[in-house]
């Protein structure tokens, strides 16, 4: 059958009634990168949109900026603030039917907002001045100077209000749990080979203290937005009202949106801490693909038992299985995410002298970016919930490699040997010839040590010692987390 021949009875899944989504993050995984929606979605970009249609004809007229305009009462600012808090389905609707004629959509919005304002004296009362004020929606602005400051307000709230709280929540889980574990000694692995032993809460400590490190970053990010006309110049501004102080004015309307103002730019804001954010970011989720891979490494080694969930299937064929998908799962949408998250940080600092668009098809990706790394979150999460420690396990282990403690004997030597005590020559090629590719016993190791005349102190410490308990400082250094 010729490649583009489909059998004439299939149903068209195209045509399918709820639509079926294309992608997994509106299909499959919609319940755990939903909030996003609100954030960082088509219809989100619509609402910041008209929010900053709305705020800048408030601004103009509290501050008597063009003159003639009346001063807005506080029921007509709150009339047009209710336009952005109601915004929904129907609204939605009604600026895709507005674009389909404009096909511009921020003009769709100016004529959206322009209805509203028009509507005002049926909707709140006969002698509003709203309808007055019609020619100040989008007076002096470009679309990008309302897209940049929309798309810094989403961005914003899609990392503070979404991002950020379960990014933060898994940090401090993978922290509890290294406290929990802070004293369980573990055998350590360096280049998959047995080393000096660690603890299990230690490890974990790393990986959280990294994670939390880039968070403090992604804090600390500034989100820049700009209000300058079509290419940075306040042209229009000053050819429509030149007696105002137009860069106070953008100054003080960029401010009171919550952004950092940008007074430099071309048509577009320059997308800088775009990138900066992003990078930050897509670090915090390699950080954490790099505890995806060591706990499915542990899994594997037995470190870990995962806690079957009554019903599921860990494979289609053996029974027995209980796979550690969560952690599969995140690395996948890690990868994705950080992926996405480079082509944005890449791609939006560079623009074709005063414009191009490609930031327009760029930045409508900025949703799938963070809601991979989203997801990835919540599978983490959820994979450590089903985790037990073995510590049996980690015991045998740590039992079956007494020559781990090579390390130890041979500094013992050494600092014996610049204390004066004859006999401590060559203490390291000596280890290394008990040691080297042997497994030794514990009679082994403290015969060894016996045979060494050591001080009688340092031989006890030394007899003492095993690889459960040469763990250094390890369970008292996860207290950096607090």
């Amino acid at each position: 059958m010729p490649l583009d021949d489909a059998p004439a009875t299939r149903v068209p899944l195209a045509d399918v009634t709820p639509a079926i989504a294309l992608g997994p993050l509106d299909g499959r995984y919609r319940p755990a990168v939903a909030p996003l929606v609100d954030h960082l979605s088509e219809a989100a970009l619509n609402r910041a949109r008209v929010e900053v249609e709305v705020e800048w004809v408030i601004h103009l007229t509290s501050h008597a900026v063009v003159p003639g305009a009346p001063e807005l009462a506080p029921d007509e600012q709150q009339y047009l603030r209710d336009v952005v808090a109601t915004f929904g389905a129907d609204e939605v609707a009604e600026l895709a039917e507005i674009e389909r004629t404009t096909v511009h959509d921020v003009k769709a919005v100016e004529y959206f907002l322009k209805r509203r304002l028009a509507a005002a004296p049926d909707a709140l009362r006969a002698d509003t001045v709203l309808p007055r004020v019609n020619e100040l929606v989008h007076f002096a602005l470009t679309s990008e100077d309302v897209n940049n400051l929309s798309y810094a307000l989403m961005v914003r709230g899609a990392v503070s209000q979404v991002w950020f709280p379960a990014a933060v929540e898994l940090a401090d889980e993978v922290a509890a749990l290294a406290a929990e574990h802070a004293a369980v000694p573990m055998l350590a692995l360096t280049h998959g080979q047995p080393a000096t032993p660690t603890t299990l809460g230690k490890e974990l400590a790393v990986l959280a203290h990294r994670l939390r490190r880039q968070l403090r970053r992604i804090a600390s990010d500034e989100y820049l937005g700009k209000l300058n006309g079509a290419t940075g110049t306040y042209g229009a501004h000053l050819a429509a009202v030149p007696d105002a102080d137009w860069q106070v004015v953008s100054r003080t309307f960029v401010e009171h949106l919550g952004l950092t103002w940008n007074p430099l730019t071309t048509q577009i804001e320059s997308h800088d801490w775009q990138a900066e954010l992003y990078a930050d970011v897509a670090r915090y989720n390699r950080v954490l693909h790099n505890l995806a891979t060591d706990v499915w490494t542990y899994i594997s080694r037995g470190v870990f038992t995962q806690i079957p969930v009554a019903g599921a299937t860990g494979s289609s064929t053996m029974p027995h299985k209980v796979n550690p998908i969560r952690f599969e799962n995140a690395e996948a949408n890690l990868e994705i995410s950080c992926a996405l998250l480079d082509t944005l940080a890449s791609t939006l600092v560079t623009s074709r002298l005063q414009r191009d668009l490609t930031d327009s098809t760029t930045q409508r990706n900025i949703g799938p970016a963070f809601g991979h790394s989203l997801l990835a979150i919540d599978n983490v999460r959820r994979g450590l919930r089903a985790l037990s420690v073995d510590t049996a396990m980690l015991a045998r282990e740590l039992d079956a490699n007494w020559e781990v403690l090579g390390e130890a004997v041979q500094s013992a030597m050494r600092a014996a040997s610049v204390a004066g005590v004859a006999g401590m020559d060559n203490p390291y090629e000596r280890l290394k010839e008990l040691t080297r590719g042997q497994r030794l016993t514990a009679d082994d190791m403290r015969a060894f040590v016996d045979s060494l005349g050591l001080p009688q102190d340092v031989t006890e410490r030394l007899r003492n010692l095993s690889p459960g308990s040469y763990t250094g400082l390890a369970a008292s250094l996860v207290a950096h987390l607090e």
